[in-house]
């Protein structure tokens, strides 16, 4: 470890910013972390902004490792299995894990962002800025330069981390160096947010589901909320006759819900002030390379990969990172100008595992899991997991229910499809061969 404990700074006081200086603290090392925002335990939440998320195993194992996953767990529902809204007719769950027991754990995001804030800010060595807004770094000399409230400021830090989500000022100062190259692909669908109170105090919906009204291109999901309300949450094209952009007036607005979301309409008596007022929030994949710079500039995180959120592993994924860098840390003795390539080495091609397997779950969520195809295909890979328990497990339960490399998991995958299907192609043969012979005896 280094003996001079040079300070590190960390851009971005948000989810993975601040795990990471817990994580960095613990190793002994000075931290400054650095946010453009006002400390968002005083201030108010921006309205329609991603107001909960769905924490699983990869999330709470980075939690544990600091000691507030207990903490986190106490105000966490968990959703066990999808409850598939259809237009007409009753609602249908489907179990995520093939003994029902198993659940993703839907969390306040304001609430987890605290928690770690002030984990953070417990931990000596830890100092915070708020309202620090980047506009300067020198990659090689790691000075920062910062506007705030007062002007002006500049620092230096031996190691600067970027935490900083999607548009990360870091990533932009190195591109901007030209030092990096970064690839934004948007889909051409944005999100907004509603909400569904408490009705006489109790949830409208389940709690222990996550709600999903599939509508072949374009869906609704709906996470429960401590306060026994929902956060809902619309994924609609940008543009077309089926958009945000269609739906100017509040009778167009009432009159497409009631048509393509029925039964969310009596539960949701702020529907048209939500729809008219709540931002539309765009979707995306970011890619870029490399993750950090001679071993003084890294990116975590969003920064570094952004991905859509439809398989839930944004934060997960986040906070993933920050074990492996820590990780790295130990196998090269606290030795950025090592750990940081190998930080690289080991997480690039699982961000980009998981970016490609959210995109397909989009397709999946808004499309398939109504279709009784899709239904009887979950049957049999249950049937399958209760058959050859440990040797096949399905894609959700390894990417949500375990720590296995993103890339492993498709590999794994990818073997499990083509055994299961060269059995089914043997029997049909054998099948086949049967009632050839059968046939062949009645002549």
């Amino acid at each position: 470890m280094s003996t001079e404990r040079d300070e590190i700074a960390v851009v971005g006081a948000g989810l993975a910013g601040c795990l990471l200086a817990c994580f960095l603290a613990r190793r002994g090392y000075p931290v400054a972390l650095y946010e453009r925002r006002p400390d968002p335990r005083t201030g108010r939440v921006e309205r329609g902004r991603s107001i909960n998320l769905a924490l699983s195993e990869r999330g709470l194992d980075a939690l544990r490792r600091i000691g507030l996953a207990e903490q986190v767990m106490a105000d966490a529902l968990p959703m066990r299995g999808r409850m598939i809204h259809p237009v007409a007719g009753e609602p249908q769950f489907q179990s995520y894990s093939v003994d029902g027991d198993r659940a993703i754990n839907s969390i306040s995001r304001g609430a987890l962002n605290n928690a770690l804030l002030t984990a953070a800010a417990a931990l000596p060595g830890v100092r915070i800025a708020f309202d620090h807004r980047l506009v300067g770094l020198d990659p090689t000399s790691g000075e920062l330069t910062f506007e705030t409230p007062q002007g002006k400021v500049t620092g230096t830090a031996s190691v600067v981390l970027g935490a900083d989500g999607a548009g990360s000022a870091v990533r932009g100062q190195l591109l901007a160096y030209g030092v990096l190259t970064e690839s934004l692909d948007f889909l051409d669908y944005g999100y907004k947010e509603l909400t569904v109170p408490p009705i006489g105090g109790e949830f409208a919906l389940d709690p222990g589901a996550l709600h999903i009204w599939p509508r072949g291109t374009s869906m609704m999901i709906a996470l429960p909320n401590p306060d026994r309300s929902f956060t809902c949450t619309l994924f609609w094209p940008t543009h077309g006759t089926q958009s945000f952009a269609s739906l100017g007036s509040p009778a167009a607005i009432e009159r497409h819900f009631t048509t393509h979301y029925p039964d969310l309409v009596p539960l949701a008596p702020n529907l048209v002030d939500d729809y008219q007022h709540n931002p539309v929030g765009v979707l995306g994949t970011v890619r870029c390379t490399p993750w950090q710079v001679a071993g003084k500039v890294g990116l975590v995180g969003d920064a570094a990969h952004a991905i859509v959120p439809f398989y839930g592993q944004g934060a997960n994924c986040a906070f993933e990172d920050v074990v492996e860098l820590d990780r790295c840390l130990d196998e090269c003795a606290d030795h950025w100008a090592s750990a940081l390539p190998l930080y690289q080495h080991r997480r690039q091609a699982n961000a980009e595992a998981i970016a490609r397997m959210a995109l397909t779950n989009f397709v999946e969520m808004r499309d398939k899991v109504a279709s009784p195809v899709y239904r009887t295909r979950k049957k049999i890979e249950h049937a399958l997991e209760r058959a050859l328990p440990g040797r096949y497990v399905s894609q959700y339960e390894l990417v949500s229910f375990s720590t296995t490399p993103y890339a492993q998991v498709r590999r794994r995958v990818r073997r499990q499809y083509a055994a299961v299907g060269a059995v089914a192609a043997g029997a049909l043969a054998l099948l086949a061969g049967g009632v050839g012979a059968a046939l062949g005896r009645r002549r």
